[in-house]
């Protein structure tokens, strides 16, 4: 059986950003549903998508980019038939990892120098990426026009989200992973990502060559491929 491919955007971004990736998907006869990331923290963000994961009959291949990978590693293992992760630039963080340690486990992330806050009272602050600085940080290998775009688009993540220790049960310790992520990631240093892909035992590891942090932006054809790699494995279960 076909598994359902679950795509979840992580933060300075929305599920727009997975539309060339979604055509791919189509194509090739997958149900696809890229879920909304409200960005407020890891243990409801993780709970909502749950919830998307419980609304599925059949087998699921969940997809991170960026913070949504921290919030994938976090989903309820009992909410489905869970049979692949697929990190697209994303975290992958153990028990206590935050997303803000594993990007600074090798030296290269200058994000926090293009950070504005908007403050929320009682609830904190909300980040974003400063729209002049978001092409050269977030997507350096898109166009300018398309960038500027997305700046004004642009979610915000709550600062604490990115602090947020992550839980004690790490779906990538036992369910197959794939890494994908652009060797001029600005956020989330390529060396942090070849940790984390390490750590987990995935499966395949693709490091693209000039990509930036948006890795399944500019090159959706590899994104697509190594997604559509684990969904095909998904469906080997049932063989």
């Amino acid at each position: 059986m076909k598994p359902t491919v679950i795509l979840v955007h992580g933060a300075f971004a929305e599920s727009s950003s997975w539309n060339d990736v979604i055509d791919a998907l189509l194509a090739e006869g997958y149900d696809v549903i890229a879920a909304a990331n409200p960005l407020r923290g890891i243990g409801p963000d993780a709970a909502q998508t749950t919830d998307v994961v419980r609304s599925v009959e059949g087998p699921v291949v969940l997809v991170g980019h960026s913070y949504g990978g921290s919030v994938i590693t976090n989903v309820d293992r009992s909410a489905g038939d869970i049979r692949g992760l697929v990190f697209v630039a994303g975290f992958a963080p153990d028990t206590d990892d935050s997303a803000a340690t594993l990007s600074g486990r090798v030296a290269g992330s200058t994000l926090g120098e293009t950070l504005e806050f908007v403050d929320l009272g009682e609830h904190g602050r909300d980040m974003y990426i400063a729209q002049d600085k978001y092409h050269s940080q977030f997507c350096a290998d898109l166009p300018e026009a398309q960038a500027a775009q997305m700046a004004v688009t642009q979610r915000p993540v709550t600062e604490s989200a990115l602090g947020e220790s992550s839980g004690p049960d790490p779906l990538w310790k036992d369910i197959p992973s794939w890494f994908i992520y652009g060797e001029r990631d600005k956020n989330i240093p390529a060396g942090s990502h070849a940790y984390m892909a390490e750590r987990a035992g995935s499966r395949r590891t693709l490091e693209i060559k000039g990509a930036s942090h948006v890795v399944g932006m500019s090159h959706p054809a590899e994104t697509a491929q190594l997604i559509l790699e684990a969904a095909r494995a998904a469906e080997l279960v049932d063989a």
